[in-house]
């Protein structure tokens, strides 16, 4: 693949983002991802078979989706995970979690607009957005878990923090607290330490 083909079709990427973003699913087409990209529509059948093609593309980017070893923390090894309590990896990765997608203002966009239709390209990035998260338990479960229904407990904290990310776009206040301040995160986060702490606590004070 040449350099130029490369940095034409990271644009075009990129240009899928942004227009899902502004627009919303329902006006997503190749002639308003080309103009935005500012390149032929034909490269987008040339590159990527067409639309499906360049939103599968785009849901497997980095600018979408956070990868688990972003999450998990780069170069970290399952060693370093053990070395912690598991409230305290718990804690942690939804830190790194909640910190990646407030990164990632288009992706919030997108969920957004995800919470109100439902077609051929939405289901394309949930299908990325179900592995990555599967591919990140399964990583957890290397970890000395304690006895409960954590992939439940996992969707309760991750749920609100998507609630909670994505209203702060436009709301930044949540009963008395910031979502705009980093401060605020930590708090949210420390609590949910806190709660999976005691879960493990009180797991641990019946064996």
């Amino acid at each position: 693949m040449t350099k130029k083909r490369e940095a034409t079709e990271a644009r075009l990427v990129k240009a899928m983002g942004e227009v899902l973003a502004d627009k919303g699913f329902a006006k997503v087409g190749v002639n308003a991802v080309a103009r935005q990209a500012d390149v032929d529509k034909v490269l987008i059948y040339r590159y990527f078979n067409g639309l499906e093609g360049l939103m599968k593309a785009y849901a497997e980017s980095a600018d979408f989706w956070p990868s688990s070893e972003e999450i998990l923390g780069e170069g970290e090894s399952y060693e370093d995970l053990r070395s912690r309590t598991f409230s305290q990896t718990f804690a942690e990765v939804f830190r790194r979690y909640a910190k990646a997608l407030i990164a990632r203002p288009l992706t919030l966009e997108i969920l957004s607009w995800e919470t109100v239709e439902r077609n051929a390209l939405t289901i394309a990035l949930e299908k990325v957005r179900e592995e990555r998260g599967l591919e990140l338990m399964a990583h957890l479960s290397q970890v000395d878990v304690p006895q409960g229904d954590w992939l439940a407990i996992s969707n309760i904290f991750s749920g609100a923090i998507h609630y909670l990310a994505i209203r702060a776009r436009k709301i930044s206040t949540f009963t008395g607290m910031d979502l705009g301040s980093e401060e605020s995160w930590d708090r949210l986060i420390d609590s949910m330490e806190f709660l999976v702490r005691a879960v493990e606590q009180g797991k641990m004070d019946k064996q």
